[in-house]
């Protein structure tokens, strides 16, 4: 008797389920990715109450899918492994609720999580554990547009533990917000993987790797940064000097001077990068322009001491390190010196 109570409250959710999916096809034209959103929602809050208020297990899944399909033949979408991510996808913003995504989608069609594709969606639940985490991702594809495949890279990079996490003078040298704003732009560290380069690379190659990948270099920057130029020329009285790489931000409406040190961080890089920053004020920057703003990528560095070398300045300047792919030792070795090269260059002038 229980058993048939259950197959007569699976086929009247059956029933309930087809005339809400009819109506979300009609509802589609208007608004796509959000009404889907809503409907797996739905449906994974569903699959999840029926399991658990019955002697269902994942057969409920299989039986539905292919009720679904015998009714729906040409859609897509409730196949059983999607009907599986329905299910986690509700849990998942179920375990420790935030409350700007805990809600029945069906009632609410602002909430977050609906405003990504469902690809995204999956992905984000698949590779994150923790749910604010998880918002960030959610966030940053929101406020970036990334691509799937870009939002795998991001979170493969572990993007949420880097984002905001270099050390800088940014609250006293910037007024609010966009002291905030540019404390949100930096990371520490850098992730350069779409490099490959010699474990002691000197800076100009790694200026001219950077700009020859500069794509993957902007993205790893993020959103708003606008290529101006490698070895900027600046001239100061009677002197020339080159800027290692220079950006304009579209969002903060200010220059960005990017330092390349293929070294430890040393103090007298702040004094360096300071000059630069009050030369671009000078003969660069507009009345519509926020402060120049400086950025130092090094190798390595020790925190403390970028903290003390940052005190009393008063450009904003933020310290970050970064990371690269080494060539395999084997290659470094077959690789010729300077001095092979200009032997087998020179050889016929001897």
């Amino acid at each position: 008797m229980s058993i048939r109570l259950e197959y007569d409250d699976y086929k009247s959710w059956l029933v309930e389920l087809k005339d809400r999916i009819k109506t979300s096809q009609i509802k589609a034209a208007l608004s796509v990715n959000s009404e889907l959103i809503n409907l797996y929602w739905y449906i994974g809050r569903r699959i999840t109450e029926i399991q658990k208020h019955s002697k269902y297990g994942d057969g409920i899944i299989l039986q539905l899918a292919a009720d679904l399909k015998k009714e729906f033949p040409d859609t897509g979408g409730f196949s059983p492994s999607n009907l599986k991510y329905c299910k986690q996808f509700y849990q998942f913003w179920q375990q420790d609720p935030i409350s700007q995504l805990v809600v029945d989608l069906s009632e609410n069609s602002q909430i977050l999580v609906n405003k990504i594709p469902w690809g995204h969606n999956v992905l984000i639940i698949q590779k994150i554990k923790d749910n604010k985490e998880a918002l960030f991702y959610v966030q940053q594809t929101i406020a970036n547009n990334w691509s799937r495949s870009v939002l795998q890279i991001q979170i493969e990079s572990n993007l949420s533990a880097r984002q905001g996490k270099a050390i800088n003078n940014f609250s006293i040298t910037l007024p609010e917000p966009q002291s905030d704003l540019a404390n949100q732009l930096l990371k520490d560290p850098y992730n350069f993987n779409f490099l490959t380069l010699e474990k002691d690379v000197q800076e100009l190659e790694l200026e001219r790797q950077i700009v020859k990948n500069i794509t993957q270099f902007l993205l790893e920057l993020g959103k708003g940064f606008a290529y101006m130029g490698r070895q900027y020329l600046l001239k100061v009285g009677s002197k020339e000097f080159k800027l290692d790489l220079l950006f304009y931000h579209v969002r903060l409406k200010c220059y960005i001077v990017i330092d390349l040190k293929a070294k430890e961080f040393e103090p007298e890089h702040i004094g360096k990068l300071n000059f630069y920053l009050s030369a671009i004020d000078a003969q660069l920057k507009t009345n519509d322009d926020g402060p120049t703003i400086g950025m130092i990528l090094c190798k390595n560095k020790d925190n403390l001491i970028v903290e003390f070398a940052l005190r009393d300045v008063n450009k904003p300047i933020g310290v970050s390190e970064f990371t690269f792919s080494e060539l395999p030792q084997r290659i470094q070795n077959a690789m010729p010196t300077v001095e092979e090269l200009e032997k087998e260059m020179f050889k016929d002038e001897f």
